[in-house]
């Protein structure tokens, strides 16, 4: 009888081996394929970092803008003009530290942010700014920008920005722009 019990262990032991060995596999193969990104046309898939600062756009209608990065901290203003430009200059997981063009700060949450790029018309003068059909100096003034106007950027080349307000576009100089750096393209 004595023999019969160490080879009942044994055999136990040899089982729960191969069992554990196999959940082992398993749990290492489902690691990797949870955590491998799936190849999309031969590419793989990466975690860029987006530069700091930048401008984005307010993607919602109503925003609260925080003194921290996260809900328990207090709301200091509620922003309600989706499309603003506002430009982000720290980050902290998915938080975003914004300043407007007056100067206004605060956090808000990312995914209420947008990548689609806006202007303020030279929120800092109280002359207008033209719009022209080209960009260069002499082309034809379409209309007469006021200040503090919100533009859709279209593209910019460091010098001009095409910009869309309405059914109305045309050039403006992009240093009578607040929303994008100068020289900066777009």
């Amino acid at each position: 009888m004595s023999s019969e019990v160490p080879l009942d262990f044994l055999t136990v032991r040899r089982l729960v081996g191969r069992r554990l060995q196999l959940v082992l596999a398993h749990f290492i193969l489902t690691t990797a394929l949870v955590s491998t990104p799936a190849p999309m046309a031969g590419l793989r898939a990466e975690v860029k970092t987006l530069p700091l600062p930048r401008f984005v756009s307010l993607k919602a209608s109503s925003a609260n803008l925080r003194v921290g990065p996260g809900t328990g901290y207090d709301i200091q203003w509620i922003m309600t003009r989706p499309g603003i430009p506002l430009e982000i200059y720290q980050q902290y997981g998915n938080w975003r530290r914004v300043r407007d063009w007056e100067g206004t700060t605060g956090w808000i949450f990312g995914p209420l942010l947008s990548g689609h790029r806006t202007g303020i018309v030279a929120p800092w003068t109280k002359n207008n700014v033209a719009l022209r059909n080209k960009p260069t100096i002499n082309g034809r003034i379409t209309a007469w920008l006021e200040p503090r106007v919100r533009v859709k950027l279209t593209r910019c080349d460091g010098k001009w920005c095409a910009v869309a307000l309405g059914e109305t576009s045309g050039f403006v100089k992009q240093t009578d722009l607040w929303g994008v750096y100068p020289d900066e393209s777009l």
